[in-house]
């Protein structure tokens, strides 16, 4: 149990803990797993370089404190508060907001993550946990699928891991895959920019 709430503490990154503990209960390598939790961490640098002019009156000790609290829930709908269309002026206030969302969140994943290091042992084999791990990616992915570069990372991505895992790459399956998506979705988007799908139209006119 210590283990498990002190990870969950630790990291805070709720597809990347889950990514890691996949990894390390098959038997894999510390060392990927690491890579793989890095590697699905990737899209916090976008997130943080879009919230810092936001939170750029924060003092350095504010500013570590919404770094270690954020997350994909946190970020939309700080966001949309910031920028919507009745924005948050007021710094302080921005602070606060962010700060009452981060933190909801925080306390209810450390709170689920106590009950189930207390109560997951008591759950019958019968009933398949493990699926839940695939629906957190999913539940990640489709929001974040909108345009033509999120597409093709999204399928790039998926296509490679299971190419990579059936070839024999093991471990190092989802950090292949991973990259191939990365790779896919830039090279997409220096053709498409980061236009809706609805605005670009079929693949073949060019772009509207």
């Amino acid at each position: 149990m210590v283990e498990s709430v002190g990870f969950s503490v630790l990291v805070f990154a709720g597809a990347s803990q889950l990514a890691a503990i996949e990894i390390l209960d098959n038997g894999g390598v510390v060392a990927v797993a690491v890579l793989s939790a890095l590697m699905i961490n990737l899209r916090f640098l976008m997130y943080s370089a879009s919230l810092a002019p936001h939170m750029a009156e924060a003092r350095v000790g504010s500013r570590l404190l919404v770094a270690y609290l954020l997350t994909d829930q946190a970020y939309a709908l700080s966001l949309g508060r910031f920028t919507g269309r009745e924005p948050i002026a007021e710094p302080s206030i921005r602070l606060r907001y962010y700060l009452g969302v981060a933190l909801t969140f925080w306390l209810t994943w450390q709170t689920a993550t106590v009950v189930g290091a207390i109560g997951g042992g008591s759950i019958p084999d019968s009933i398949p946990l493990e699926f839940a791990i695939p629906l957190a990616f999913l539940a990640l992915l489709v929001p974040a699928v909108t345009d033509r570069p999120t597409v093709a990372a999204a399928l790039v991505g998926g296509i490679g891991t299971v190419v990579a895992l059936e070839l024999g790459a093991g471990d190092l399956s989802l950090v292949l895959g991973a990259s191939a998506g990365i790779i896919a979705g830039t090279v997409v988007g220096s053709r498409y920019g980061s236009s809706t799908l609805d605005e670009l139209g079929p693949p073949g006119d060019g772009g509207r």
